[in-house]
């Protein structure tokens, strides 16, 4: 088949876009690493500024998942280069779930980015010559379709990639087809009308000076580098460990592993994060805490600690079933 003229000659710009999204991506990783080991405080990464950057480098992959796609496909789709891509892509995806099986069960990643990327890589391909109203359309319905499609029914094991469960599974990595597929979709809309104004022949010219060049060579080999970072940032982490290792956990910390780890079991982490700090904050603003974790809590503290319980289980609930409608 014909090979598109939009991607030639390959476009440095796009390159270096998925290279420094990658960096972001290997800081937001170090500092979950940091986490893990105990060297970051419990739980910093699934809130506040971490949270909103996490999926700020999700949504610009898959953006650029989107590009990509029109760049290689416009004209016509180049079935075995794609064919080539999207079975390496499935493979890393595979074993990613795989490894993330034994290693952490209990939050392990059975659709996350790399599983996101295959499948809109294969739906993305039905849009690249939709009229961009058409694909802009479609993908402001996938984003907010979390917000009034959810119900129990897509609570089923079978059916959570989709993301229209009542809560969100359990995951350390969980990108599902809603909302996430409407980032690609953007994407592809941008490349139309960045092709329609000629933005690509004038991208195609332009030459980044020579600190973009590691830049470049990872987003040329993205998949490669999204595969090995993680490795070499935990084991450089670890061999810290044994030379300096992270300070013993307050009690506080303690208190939020455990609350979590027993939460967790029956409720989602979003559920869990709000209601662990409901309780400990709740407690310590009472001068509890102590009892609690040392394990010589009174009768009437005992009887308190069922009415926090109680309490910050309804704002938990009213809070991340707020969160899921919109």
């Amino acid at each position: 088949m014909q090979r598109s003229a939009i991607d030639k000659p390959r476009l440095e710009a796009i390159d270096l876009a998925r290279g420094l999204a990658l960096a972001a991506m290997a800081i937001y990783h170090f500092a979950w690493d940091l986490e893990f080991f105990g060297y970051a405080p419990h739980a910093m990464t699934a809130q506040g500024g971490w949270k909103i950057f996490a999926r700020c480098i999700a949504s610009s992959f898959l953006f650029l998942v989107g590009v990509s796609l029109f760049l290689g496909h416009a004209k016509s789709i180049r079935l075995p280069p794609f064919l080539r891509r999207l079975a390496r892509v499935t493979a890393a995806a595979a074993a990613i779930s795989l490894i993330t099986w034994f290693a952490v069960p209990g939050g392990f990643i059975f659709f996350g980015i790399l599983h996101q990327i295959a499948l809109a890589s294969i739906l993305g391909l039905a849009f690249v010559r939709v009229p961009v109203a058409i694909t802009v359309l479609l993908a402001l319905f996938v984003l907010s379709a979390p917000h009034f499609l959810r119900s129990t029914f897509f609570d089923h094991p079978a059916l959570l990639w989709i993301g229209l469960s009542s809560v969100n599974p359990r995951s350390n990595d969980y990108v599902p087809l809603f909302p996430w597929f409407g980032a690609v979709l953007f994407g592809i809309a941008a490349a139309k009308v960045a092709a329609d104004q000629g933005l690509f022949e004038k991208l195609s010219r332009w030459r980044p000076g020579s600190w973009s060049t590691p830049f470049q060579a990872a987003g040329r080999h993205s998949l490669a580098v999204y595969l090995i970072h993680q490795p070499v940032l935990i084991g450089a982490i670890w061999l810290f460990a044994q030379v300096s290792p992270a300070p013993q956990p307050t009690a506080e910390t303690q208190f939020m592993r455990a609350c979590q780890a027993q939460c967790q079991n029956i409720e989602s982490g979003e559920f869990c994060d709000f209601y662990c700090v409901c309780v400990m904050g709740t407690l310590e603003n009472e001068g509890r805490m102590e009892e609690v974790v040392m394990g010589t809590v009174r009768p009437e503290t005992s009887e308190r600690l069922q009415e926090i319980v109680a309490a910050c289980t309804v704002d938990a609930e009213y809070v991340t079933k707020g969160e899921n409608d919109g």
